[in-house]
């Protein structure tokens, strides 16, 4: 029987896609540098793809950066996120409590993310000489600006830290440290200030070229700063999309610095991607999956005639599709009408997407979300929410 519920513990249980494990709380010590600092694990563990946080939470110094230096929210989300997929791969959450970067501070990122300048542009910006540690391209400043850029792009974008603590019976100390590189697919820049915005599209090989050399300054200068000179580090590299996506970009690739060494080992592929349906990416890739969302789309607008505003959002890893995110805005009649466009929504679902794929429906309206229909991997009913 499909269920319309309105309890939203219920609803949140649901979405984690397995049961909640409660534990005892626990204390424990942390220890920092030299000194000692108390604090508590939560009871609470969504599930065992989930870090747990301890608290009482304390936010990165560079907290708040990662909104001002990607392209979009989708980006945004999917940086902060897909590092913490990639951290999976070496700190087991069963072993390790997750805490925001605490070493790279937001002056040190600021500087990272700059330009090198050269000695006539640092009276310019006013910028110190030993402060003149941009991990971007410099700007030769001379001859034409648009052939200047596209010769010296800014590769990266952003910085970001995650810490990893280890639990050793009642202590908690740092067990390892992932840093994320988030790289421009595509470089904007202005030929006067406040003037039209111009771009230059950026080569993937060269970006996955620069993108490793700046990942090895980087764990080079990590092991100069006070409590990261052993601990191991795992790097991995984003590309962002252009600033007009309505997809993100993806991690590409990582590589591990074993304990006490700067240098980077092996890197590994990661082989993810957000695709949109329809699109011309997914007709010539992924043909199967979008002949049966247009198949859905089309039972879609059985119901509402002349409507084709679905839209979709596929999450592949190693080429097969993991998740799905289907929009449908509605224009509101009334909440009947929605109701029984959602349970018909809910209902042929099955008929469309196999249940070894996650499916996530959000409905809306010009009034905002109508309703949200979920069905987990593995799950023959999908769960329904309608919004009061």
């Amino acid at each position: 029987m499909r269920k319309i519920s309105l309890v939203v513990l219920a609803f949140f249980l649901l979405l984690t896609g397995c049961a909640p494990n409660f534990q005892k709380e626990q204390e424990i010590v942390q220890e920092k540098d030299d000194s000692k600092e108390k604090a508590i694990i939560p009871k609470y563990k969504i599930s065992d793809q989930y870090y747990q946080t301890i608290i009482p939470f304390v936010p990165s110094e560079a907290r708040g950066l990662t909104v001002s230096k990607l392209n979009t929210r989708y980006d945004i989300d999917e940086f902060e996120t897909g590092l913490m997929r990639i951290a999976q791969n070496v700190f087991n959450p069963d072993k390790f409590i997750f805490q925001e970067g605490q070493y790279l501070d937001r002056k040190t990122v600021g500087l990272w993310l700059n330009r090198k300048y050269t000695d006539e542009q640092l009276e310019q910006v006013k910028i110190k000489p030993e402060e003149n540690i941009g991990l971007n391209p410099a700007d030769p400043g001379k001859g034409d600006v648009k052939t200047r850029n596209k010769e010296n792009p800014i590769y990266l974008a952003h910085i970001l830290e995650h810490n990893y603590l280890v639990r050793e019976g009642e202590t908690a100390r740092l067990g390892g440290v992932v840093i994320g590189l988030a790289l421009n697919s595509v470089h904007y820049f202005q030929e006067i200030q406040y003037g039209p915005t111009f771009e230059t599209k950026i080569d993937h090989a060269q970006l996955d070229r620069e993108g490793k050399k700046i990942a090895q300054e980087v764990v080079t200068r990590l092991r100069q700063i006070k409590g990261l000179e052993k601990v191991p580090i795992t790097i991995a590299l984003f590309e962002q999309e252009s600033n007009s996506s309505v997809v993100p970009g993806n991690f590409f690739a990582y590589a591990n610095v074993s304990e006490g060494s700067s240098k980077l080992g092996s890197w590994e592929s990661v082989k993810e991607d957000y695709v949109l349906f329809p699109s011309t990416d997914a007709q010539n890739n992924y043909r199967d999956d979008l002949t049966s969302f247009l198949n859905f789309k089309q039972d879609v607008e059985k119901f509402f005639p002349n409507f084709n505003g679905v839209i979709g959002k596929a999450f592949y890893s190693d080429n097969e599709l993991q998740d799905l995110s289907i929009s449908i805005p509605i224009q509101f009649y009334g909440k009947a009408e929605t109701i029984g466009f959602t349970q018909y929504v809910a209902g042929i679902l099955s008929d469309h997407f196999p249940n070894y794929i996650s499916v996530e429906v959000n409905i809306s309206s010009v009034n905002g979300p109508e309703a949200l229909i979920v069905r987990k991997v593995d799950q023959n009913d999908p769960f329904v929410h309608i919004y009061n």
